[in-house]
């Protein structure tokens, strides 16, 4: 039974493809952290982990096409993500200032850390709220919106960033 791994593990661990897989494995969990709390640029790091496998394994089965494609996919997650706090506070009713105070908000993330990403957005829309002179219910009703933009903007990145992995996966079989 020993010698029947050690055979498996050899020819395993031999394989250039393998060792790829395994240096990318960590960029694109932290690249699904990174959806979450956006101080890490979620799915460039899940990108950049598809690159080393690359460099690892060879660029046999994954093509400049499949770079620009991910690049695309890249774009259209930070699209969804500013968009989607915005959307959020609109649909709640807030102004363009409190739509562009949650936006702005989300740099908290770099004064608080994670909690900031969460807190941000919404004390973003509540100051723009109250800077054009809206009450403070209209205020807690738009930074609401922004949470819940921001939240739909978390869903839709991660949806993204599974379809980028699993055209990754689909590719190097």
């Amino acid at each position: 039974m020993l010698d029947w791994l050690q055979t498996f593990c050899a020819a395993t661990l031999a394989q250039t493809h393998v060792w790829g897989f395994l240096a990318a494995l960590p960029f694109i969990a932290a690249g699904f952290v990174g959806i979450v709390f956006p101080a890490l640029p979620g799915t460039i790091l899940i990108a950049a982990g598809f690159l080393v496998y690359g460099l690892i394994a060879g660029f046999d089965n994954i093509s400049v096409w499949f770079f620009v494609g991910q690049g695309l996919l890249i774009c259209l997650g930070y699209a969804v993500d500013l968009l989607a706090t915005a959307w959020g506070v609109r649909k709640f009713g807030g102004s363009k200032a409190a739509a562009w105070g949650a936006v702005l908000g989300t740099l908290l993330v770099f004064v608080l850390g994670p909690i900031g990403i969460l807190v941000g957005p919404l004390l973003g829309a509540i100051v723009g709220e109250l800077i054009m002179g809206e009450q403070l219910k209209q205020a807690l009703h738009s930074g609401f919106g922004s949470f819940l933009g921001f939240v739909g903007g978390v869903a839709a990145k991660m949806m993204i960033a599974g379809i980028m992995v699993a055209w990754f996966v689909f590719q190097i079989m």
